[in-house]
């Protein structure tokens, strides 16, 4: 992604749009920059939910998945949450949601249904995304509820099946990851500004 495409999605990622959940009061959405990797790096190990992946794995999401990605930003410019995503290659109109993790001083304000909602929009924009994936243990309830929410609010389909059971894992005690397939989504349509007269 180009500087210029980058403050187009930064710019994209703040409009209001309708139907959607409002971002909670004093925090912004934007595209993750390189120098975020650090941040969402220590929101995950904070989260003790996520499966943590390297510090190097967040510097490069942060580098190579901007465009399928969104951060949250408090008045200071720090990241307080993130989506990580990616299309998957064999499905370019799908968007897989890889985690979503707020900080808990932000937990309980709606921040990761705005963050979803407004990623996915984004991506149906630019990017063409009409179906989003994505994996949850059956004891994660958050992210159930998370989800099965933004369907509802999308009046999209949510199937439901095992993709990868327990002993698809090297270590043992892993839970089975359960994969969520939402859509089609019918993406809110943004009210068009008037052309100016010539």
């Amino acid at each position: 992604m180009t500087p210029a495409q980058a403050d187009h999605a930064r710019a994209v990622d703040n409009v209001e749009i309708p139907g959607t959940v409002e971002v909670p009061e004093g925090l912004g959405l934007d595209t993750p920059r390189l120098s975020d990797g650090g941040s969402l790096w220590r929101i995950a190990k904070d989260s003790r939910a996520l499966d943590l992946n390297s510090s190097y794995s967040y510097l490069l999401w942060c580098r190579d998945y901007a465009s399928t990605s969104i951060v949250a930003r408090d008045t200071s410019g720090e990241p307080v949450g993130f989506i990580t995503g990616y299309l998957r290659p064999d499905a370019p109109t799908t968007l897989l949601i890889w985690q979503v993790a707020v900080d808990h001083a932000q937990r309980g304000r709606g921040l990761a249904a705005a963050m979803l909602n407004a990623l996915v929009h984004r991506t149906g924009e630019e990017l063409g995304v009409t179906t989003i994936e994505t994996t949850v243990t059956p004891d994660n309830t958050a992210s159930n509820r998370l989800f099965a929410a933004f369907a509802a609010r999308h009046g999209a389909e949510v199937r439901r099946e095992v993709l990868f059971d327990t002993e698809a894992f090297p270590e043992s005690g892993h839970q089975p990851e359960v994969l969520y397939r939402i859509g089609p989504i019918a993406l809110p349509a943004v009210p068009e500004v008037a052309a100016t007269a010539r």
